[in-house]
């Protein structure tokens, strides 16, 4: 990779995180609730780091919808539990299998923390 590309890389992760942050400040991240999950009736898988699959996901700030990068921690049959970044700040949520897509190949610009 050369200098240019790191370059990109390095900008387009500071440009998601800041966007993160920016939506953040107009409302709190709203996550599925505890009857939504109904972890009593369906089970519960946590992924170890080596199995923590990218993906890009769609997330509410408030009223405001926002696409991440992130990666799944723990998933049921109905829903992922992922992980995201601000700025300064890491996020975590539930949200609806369907509002997330697997990212394949993993562009050097979607490699974080």
């Amino acid at each position: 990779m050369g200098a240019s590309d790191r370059l990109k890389a390095s900008n387009y992760v500071r440009s998601a995180r800041a966007s993160v942050t920016a939506a953040a400040k107009r409302g709190p991240l709203q996550s599925l609730s505890d009857r939504e999950l109904a972890l009593r009736e369906h089970p519960v898988t946590v992924y170890p780091h080596a199995l923590q699959r990218r993906v890009r996901a769609w997330v509410r700030f408030g009223a405001e919808a926002v696409r991440v990068d992130a990666k799944i921690m723990r998933s049921t049959p109905l829903a992922v539990g992922i992980e995201f970044h601000g700025t300064e700040q890491t996020f975590r949520c539930w949200v609806w299998g369907n509002a997330v897509e697997i990212i394949e190949e993993i562009p050097q610009h979607d490699r974080y923390r």
